[in-house]
């Protein structure tokens, strides 16, 4: 069997993994400790981000012809990428809180919902809450003037009312 055999279905593997998804990060893990790894391995697995380590040529391969294939001049050196399909800035969330334990490792770059981030704008994008603190705010915003409204009416419908008879 042929080694380009060997590889394909691994290039199969990367390419159906980012099929799908909202977020491909990749993360160069160069000097990272072992505890530190699973412990962002562990937190990543948690979030239901998908996250492996790769050989760069397997991912460029898989990546050519894609909308992910802007990642493809960051491929060198020790990389890992991060790939979720629900939550699109979870991926540079968890690393970007796992990089004061682990300054050694850095996002290099990322896809996210189709555009391209260089390292910076990643960064950025890891200080957007998920998605469940955005709606809490989101109605916590909308409850507000309704339960204003409320206290208000209630506070009208006290003072308007005769004071209860006082007990004998």
């Amino acid at each position: 069997m042929a080694k380009v055999e060997l590889k394909q279905p691994i290039v199969d593997e990367i390419a159906a993994n980012v099929k799908d998804a909202d977020a491909v990060v990749l993360v160069n893990y160069l000097g990272i400790t072992v505890a530190g790894d699973t412990a962002l391995r562990k937190e990543l697995r948690e979030a239901g981000i998908t996250y492996k380590v790769y050989k760069n040529t397997m991912m460029n391969f898989a990546f050519k012809g894609t909308e992910f294939e802007a990642l493809c001049p960051h491929l060198h050196g020790a990389n890992a990428i991060a790939i979720c399909k629900d939550d699109a800035t979870a991926p540079a969330r968890i690393i970007k809180k796992h990089l004061k334990a682990n300054p050694t490792i850095h996002m290099v770059g990322g896809v996210i919902e189709g555009k391209y981030y260089d390292e910076t704008k990643v960064q950025t994008l890891a200080d957007v809450p998920g998605r469940e603190v955005l709606l809490g705010r989101l109605f916590g915003s909308m409850q507000s003037p309704v339960a204003n409204f409320a206290r208000v009416i209630k506070q009208i419908a006290e003072k308007d009312s005769p004071a209860a008879p006082a007990a004998e």
